[in-house]
């Protein structure tokens, strides 16, 4: 199983495109997608304000960041797979 981490805020219509994106691809994966809004915590703020949606894997630290496409979430996850 392979958690990722989705960096966004509420409010931000990137965000919501990039969950859509995620969430269809990875329904066929087994992946756990948690998405975390920035403003909870002034670390994320420093880090992704202006990079969001950001999708973090925690255990390599590797992310891709804004603007995305399926193939593109497709390469990332796969990646992390094939490690």
């Amino acid at each position: 199983m392979i958690r990722l981490l989705l960096f966004g805020t509420s409010g931000c219509h990137l965000c919501e495109q990039a969950e859509l994106i995620i969430k269809s691809w990875a329904n066929n994966k087994e992946l756990t997608i948690e998405t975390i809004d920035i403003a909870g915590q002034e670390q994320w703020q420093e880090q992704y304000a202006i990079r969001i949606p950001v999708l973090y894997h925690p255990d390599t630290q590797k992310d891709l960041g804004w603007p995305f496409n399926h193939a593109q979430v497709k390469e990332f996850i796969n990646e992390l797979i094939d490690g």
